[in-house]
């Protein structure tokens, strides 16, 4: 008996169109030529997208469910570093083949991520060519009171959350690198939490804000550029776990927990003025400074740092 091929139309129907919406501005879902948003008063539309392209962003043969759940964490991640509430997705999918046990999987994590932060999977498209995966996430913020990475000030204080350099150690050990207890560090960089309700309680209390996800250096980096200031780190500061100290003694790469990308947690400014706001868990790793650029301050010895991040074509 022949199986009838799995087409573009009855994909969607499968696996993305039995979510159950869950917000109240979703009027019209997947379905239709477009999905229809309503935006309440007092608030504006976050909108962020990130394409992950297999070899590029991920290993070949990655873990399907592993993968759908980063690719929805990696956007939430972006609307909780302006303090966005998660809104609805769009998800594009370039699929080499229909292999439905995959798409299974696939959406599997992707829906539950979503189901878990009340987002609604609103629409996207299907094509067939080399995997690439493509999600649109949109949010709400308050009007005028987005986070955003031009706001931090001449002795605001540096926070992150969460550790650094998990993730970084996680890519290590899918790269060769041998550790003793690999569990924690894989899961980091495979399924990322996004700090969204951290987001959330930032608003108000933060000067500046962005997620790191190119490395702490590059994307507090960002943050120096548009605000026009420069910055001091302390090491003996810096939140980082006993398996990437470990890392750090084996291969004497002291940087890495400050250059590894994928952490997705949030690297935000506070005034002094404002530090007894602060209500969610986080570590002060530095203060913002006058003179330009990005300096660590270890052992006695003040290092100049080049914050530069990731580029693609670079």
């Amino acid at each position: 008996m022949t199986v009838p091929s799995l087409g573009e139309f009855s994909l969607i129907r499968r696996f993305f169109s039995q979510q159950t919406l869950k917000n109240p501005s979703t009027r019209l879902g997947i379905g239709d030529d477009c999905a229809l948003l309503a935006i309440p008063d007092g608030y504006e539309l976050a909108i962020t997208t990130d394409t992950m392209v297999e070899n590029i962003h991920f290993f070949a043969g990655a873990d399907p469910k592993q993968l759908g759940h980063k690719l929805l964490a990696v956007n939430l991640s972006d609307l909780a570093s302006m303090g966005a509430k998660p809104l609805s997705v769009t998800l594009a999918l370039t699929l080499p083949k229909a292999d439905e046990a995959w798409l299974a999987a696939f959406a599997e994590g992707f829906l539950s991520l979503a189901a878990h932060y009340g987002v609604d999977l609103i629409g996207g498209d299907t094509t067939s060519g080399p995997l690439t995966l493509t999600v649109q996430a949109l949010g709400l913020v308050p009007r005028g009171k987005a986070l955003r990475r031009s706001g931090a000030q001449v002795g605001d204080f540096i926070y992150v959350t969460g550790r650094l350099g998990d993730a970084g150690l996680g890519l290590k050990i899918n790269q060769g690198y041998a550790c003793q207890h690999p569990e924690a560090a894989l899961n980091r960089f495979n399924q990322p939490l996004p700090r969204v309700t951290e987001g959330l309680a930032l608003l108000g209390v933060a000067s500046a804000c962005i997620d790191i996800s190119d490395g702490l250096l590059g994307d507090l980096g960002h943050i120096l550029e548009q605000s026009h200031v420069g910055a001091g780190l302390n090491w003996n500061k810096l939140p980082i776990s006993d398996a990437v100290q470990t890392y750090i003694n084996d291969t004497n790469d002291a940087l890495m927990p400050l250059t590894a990308g994928d952490d997705y947690e949030l690297c935000f400014t506070v005034s002094p003025a404002q530090v007894h706001l602060l209500a969610i868990e986080c570590t002060r790793i530095g203060i913002i400074e006058a003179t330009p650029g990005l300096r660590l301050h270890k052992s006695g010895v003040i290092q100049p740092l080049t914050s530069k991040a990731y580029e693609h074509f670079c």
